[in-house]
């Protein structure tokens, strides 16, 4: 019953077709186009190249650069390095288990880093295929309206942050992941949501901020149930539960930690063996390594190895990026910046006491809103704008912004939904279509009016007579898809 669906087989096969053109033109542009000579992290190749090996740098190359290279240096070597420690394992762990499982019997033949290179390009494909079909699943039970559901799904195939969702980098698995522990407990499955949110906390970092979603569904049943039974008993029942969810998802962060702390602080830690090319790399470039040295945030109160890399390593801190010079990564992050605003904007003017209330108000007919939009109005999305704000908010202060675009595009939804709810309320094409029983868009439409069962494509197709609003947010999502390819698998700038 699942693959008879017959959007879901669409975005299914949608999100399969933009995975193998994106691995075209990144070879085609990586092959073409000369490598930019960045200040990147470039560790020395141990083992020789075989032919078969160089083939596979060539295919494959341009999903090797910049973070890109520590994810595959660490799932190699391990965590010799102490900025290695910046990049979280459950990524490294993955392309691991990858390689075992797919590509044993062509160790003989190609490198581990190529069979690790090949596992990156399987993988990550896998994985943003499926997390377009998680969204989709996703946006069904959030927004109640299929063809929004649909629409945000083929969205997110040709989301901006495409080339990290395809090269060796951690964003497809975190958003498969975030995606759908979203979609468990939006069907009031809240451990194996926790559990996925877990998992997500040990690829990124900021799936701590997911603890969130558990926290305001368990005060969202505490109020529903107050007068039902003992308040003090459910107050209790609230604050364990809160304190369970912070504990299951910040526990492999503190994991991640502590074993940090037993590589570079305990006086019995005994570093592992590095190669001699590695050793020199560490005196060339004045990368610390465990050696006895204990670091300066081995003395903190709180001797967090994250927070000491990401000031000390990248100058990550609150407004240290506005700078003069770094407009331009400003400018690059606007587009996401502004439609994660206008989403927000849009909600908040819609529905102002619902948002100052948190949604958690009950009126007489104990539901939150006398008549629930569908869509993105739906009061259901509140949570998620939050989640969304927070993260942009925390991005546009505190970090690179530059990473804004792959920062959101990962990791919320709202960056897919408001786009799909701006086409389907602005787009004259699709709304004509809005009468008509939901199936998927056939090619069967009227004369003028040619649309392919996939409405993005109609609307690409029929481009010239699109509103301006479509052309905005489709010329925004396909100039970032295409310009991520083209700069970021040749070493040249990009968010």
């Amino acid at each position: 019953m699942w693959l008879l669906d017959p959007s879901r087989k669409e975005v299914l096969r949608f999100a399969v077709s933009c995975r193998v053109l994106t691995l075209v033109l990144q070879a085609l542009f990586n092959a073409i186009i000369p490598d930019h000579h960045a200040e990147a992290f470039s560790p020395p190749r141990l083992a020789p190249s075989s032919s078969v090996d160089q083939l596979v740098e060539v295919l494959l190359g341009g999903l090797s650069h910049w973070d890109a290279e520590h994810f595959l240096f660490i799932a190699e070597h391990g965590y010799l390095y102490e900025h290695n420690f910046a990049f979280f394992p459950g990524f490294p762990l993955s392309l691991l288990v990858g390689t075992e499982l797919l590509l044993r019997p062509l160790r003989g033949l190609l490198s581990l880093r190529s069979c690790l290179l090949i596992s990156v390009a399987l993988l990550n494909s896998l994985f943003s295929v499926l997390a377009a079909v998680a969204l989709h699943d996703l946006s069904c039970l959030v927004l109640h309206s299929p063809r929004q559901a649909f629409y945000t799904a083929l969205l997110f195939c040709l989301s901006p942050a495409n080339v990290f969702l395809a090269a060796g980098y951690s964003e497809a698995l975190f958003a498969l992941l975030t995606f759908t522990a979203m979609g468990q407990l939006e069907k009031g499955r809240g451990w194996t949501s926790g559990l996925l949110f877990a998992f997500a906390t040990g690829v990124r970092s900021n799936g701590l901020v997911n603890v969130g979603f558990l926290v305001y569904a368990q005060c969202r049943s505490f109020f529903s149930s107050l007068k039902m039974e003992n308040p003090l008993k459910q107050l209790i029942k609230l604050i364990a539960s809160v304190f369970l969810s912070v504990l299951t998802l910040g526990l492999p962060f503190v994991l991640f930690q502590y074993y940090a702390y037993t590589q570079f602080c305990l006086p019995d830690s005994s570093s592992q063996p590095i190669p001699k090319p590695l050793l020199q790399l560490a005196v060339d470039k004045g990368y610390r390594i465990a050696d006895g040295n204990k670091p300066p945030w081995c003395s903190w109160n709180r001797p967090l190895i994250y927070s000491y890399i990401q000031d000390v390593y990248w100058n990550v801190g609150f407004l240290r990026y506005y700078e003069l010079k770094q407009v331009p990564n400003f400018l690059l992050a606007a587009p996401v910046a502004i439609l994660v605003t206008w989403a927000t904007w849009t909600y908040v003017t819609t529905h102002p006491w619902f948002c100052l209330t948190l949604g958690l108000q009950r009126n007489k007919s104990n539901q939150t809103l006398e008549k629930p939009d569908p869509g993105f109005l739906s009061p259901q999305v509140f949570v998620y704008l939050v989640h969304a704000s927070v993260l942009l908010l925390f991005g546009v202060l505190c970090m690179h912004v530059q990473v804004l675009t792959r920062f959101l595009g990962s990791s919320t939804p709202i960056v897919y939904w408001f786009p799909a709810h701006l086409l389907q309320n602005q787009e004259p094409l699709l709304r004509s279509l809005e009468t008509v029983p939901w199936k998927p868009l056939a090619g069967n439409s009227p004369p003028g009016q040619k649309v392919p069962r996939n409405p993005i494509k109609g609307l690409l197709y029929n481009w010239k007579t699109c509103s301006p609003v479509t052309r905005y947010i489709l010329g925004y999502f396909l100039i970032y898809w295409l310009m991520g390819l083209l700069l970021h698998c040749n070493f040249l700038p990009w968010t």
